[in-house]
C-alpha cells in the first residue's frame, strides 16, 4: 500500500491524536441479542476504519469507502452506522 502514511494521517483526523490501539485481533464478537439493540460501538467504528484503511489503496480509496460503509461521519461528528 503505497499511501499508508497518508491514509493514517486521513483517520487520526476522526480518532484524535492517539489514534487508539492498531491491533485489529480482537476477536469475532458475538452476535447481538434482542435487548442490545443495533448501536454500533466506538471500538466497533474505529476498528472498522483501520480494516477499511489497510485495504485502501490511497486516501481517495479511503475515503470512498468509508463513506460507502457509513463510516465517515456526518456534519454531527457521528458515522452513520451509529445513528
Amino acid at each position: 500500500m503505497s499511501g499508508s502514511v497518508e491514509v493514517r494521517q486521513f483517520l487520526l483526523r476522526y480518532e484524535g491524536a492517539d489514534g487508539g490501539s492498531t491491533s485489529l485481533s480482537g476477536g469475532v464478537p458475538a452476535q447481538r441479542g434482542p435487548s442490545e439493540g443495533q448501536r454500533v460501538s466506538d471500538d466497533q467504528v474505529r476498528r472498522a476504519r483501520l480494516a477499511v484503511a489497510a485495504g485502501a489503496l490511497d486516501v481517495e480509496d479511503c475515503v470512498q469507502l468509508l463513506e460507502m460503509l457509513g463510516l465517515s461521519p456526518g456534519d454531527d461528528g457521528q458515522a452513520p452506522v451509529q445513528r
